[in-house]
């Protein structure tokens, strides 16, 4: 048994670090998660992923726009929708998040501390209780950063949490804008840009570069780009910000958007989402004798350790791909390798799930991928107004491609756009995963009616290319 106080310490009760936690008390390891808030689940739950696709799942339903292809571009299951009524989804979701993740805390007997932590030297940190109640020091052998990230915030914007707001104030928002520019079409603002595009909110995108979400087939992201302008969505690509203001002051009712080009946006309010900062700076990385890179965020290993072999970071604060997903796989293997246990993992062949409407997901290797390293392959396609389940969903403009070797037939990627597209993607991993060729899609029998079935179609489209 160790000397110090834990065998493992996390900081931070998000996906990651709470993943972390449990698999190192699954070894049977003395451990203990510090978490600053007075509730678990960090951004994911409190701020993020929850409640951002509680309420995406909120707006589909009240918006009508599952049917709206069947009934009508006006078909609206409620009329005049407020904040208050997609946020009765989202608080009780997220109530039953932080009880269900505390609970799992507390079953595999972790010790969960609500405290500031900050490095007092390598093995030691210094928790100081809320609100300055009580400070004590507590040792472990190894210790977890899984701190997250905070939104970017210029410091020459006037933030005032409605007008002008990040992704963190949207849960407070007193009511939903008739217009808004979003600034930032990373994998947030677009996720936002187009729930607010759904609720009939005119849209305006500005990014600085010129094609959207550059890690995602081109393929996909045309056609993503096809039907947000199809909601009315306008997008300033390759256009920077140079400044925001409310004219009128704190009691001007519109925000104006001034770009280096000398383009002029109005609007009603301003989405700010340029990007996440490390949440790093209250630990004191020095005196544990580490240092953090680009925006606050710390640099890893393959193996999740930091420059000092005994303190691992995971999840959000080690940078791309920031996803719930990834981030508890990388707090499942940093715990893992920090006590010897063995671990298999194929990070080349984790999913990724972007939640915006229509939804998208890929796994394995894109084609640009493909083309810049040479590698001879083929592309199947099936687009949802051919599967029966797409009509009857409603969703037409739905896509699902398989990319394969050409001369070996292997599957080599696979990409989604459409409804269930970040659950349609798992059949395909798991494929990918075992190396198996697109042949398997064909001679397997899928449920019928199902978006599952896309998988044959676009196999048998694939293999007639070949002949």
């Amino acid at each position: 048994m160790s000397e110090r106080d834990y065998e493992l310490l996390v900081i931070g009760s998000g996906p990651a670090g709470h993943r972390a936690a449990i698999q190192a008390a699954k070894l049977g390891k003395k451990t203990a998660v510090v978490e600053r808030q007075a509730v678990v689940g960090g951004t994911c739950i409190n701020t993020g992923t929850i409640p951002s696709k509680t309420l995406r799942e909120a707006v589909m339903h009240l918006s009508g726009y599952r049917e709206r292809n069947i009934y009508g571009a006006s078909y609206r299951v409620k009329k005049n929708i407020s904040m208050e009524d997609l946020l009765v989804r989202t608080d009780n979701v997220v109530a039953h998040e932080h009880d269900v993740n505390r609970h799992q805390l507390l079953r595999n007997q972790v010790e969960l501390l609500q405290a500031e932590a900050t490095f007092v030297d390598p093995h030691r940190m210094r928790l100081a209780g809320p609100d300055g109640r009580g400070t004590r020091e507590v040792t472990a052998d190894r210790i977890v950063i899984a701190v997250g990230t905070t939104t970017t915030r210029a410091s020459h914007v006037e933030f005032d949490g409605q007008r002008i707001f990040t992704s963190d104030e949207i849960l407070t928002l007193e009511q939903l804008p008739r217009s808004l520019v979003v600034i930032g079409a990373g994998v947030i603002g677009l996720e936002y840009a187009t729930i607010f595009a759904a609720l009939g909110v005119r849209v305006t995108v500005v990014d600085k570069r010129p094609r959207l979400l550059s890690f995602i087939d081109f393929e996909i992201i045309d056609t993503l780009v096809y039907q947000m302008r199809r909601s009315r969505m306008t997008l300033r690509l390759g256009e920077e910000v140079s400044s925001l203001e409310r004219p009128g002051g704190d009691k001007g009712e519109k925000v104006r958007v001034h770009l280096a080009s000398g383009k002029q946006i109005q609007a009603d309010a301003a989405l700010y989402s340029i990007g996440r900062t490390g949440a790093t700076g209250a630990l004191d990385l020095s005196a544990a004798g580490l240092k953090t890179v680009d925006r606050g965020l710390i640099a890893v290993n393959g193996s999740f350790q930091t420059e000092v072999p005994h303190i691992y970071a995971v999840g959000d604060v080690i940078g791309f791909p920031s996803l719930a997903s990834t981030s508890m796989e990388q707090g499942r293997i940093a715990s893992c390798h920090a006590f010897g246990a063995p671990v298999e993992t194929t990070p080349e062949l984790l999913p990724y799930g972007i939640y915006t409407i229509p939804e998208i997901s890929i796994v394995g290797r894109s084609e640009e991928e493909l083309t810049d390293a040479g590698v001879p392959y083929e592309v199947g396609r099936a687009a949802y107004n051919e599967i029966s389940r797409g009509q009857i969903l409603g969703d037409s403009e739905g896509i699902l491609k398989l990319i394969f070797h050409l001369e070996s037939r292997e599957l080599l990627g696979v990409a989604i756009l459409g409804e269930g597209a970040t659950e349609l993607i798992h059949i395909g991993q798991a494929v990918l995963t075992h190396r198996g060729k697109i042949d398997y899609f064909v001679d397997t029998v899928f449920n019928f009616p199902t978006l599952a079935e896309c998988y044959k179609t676009a196999a048998f489209d694939g293999i007639n290319r070949l002949d």
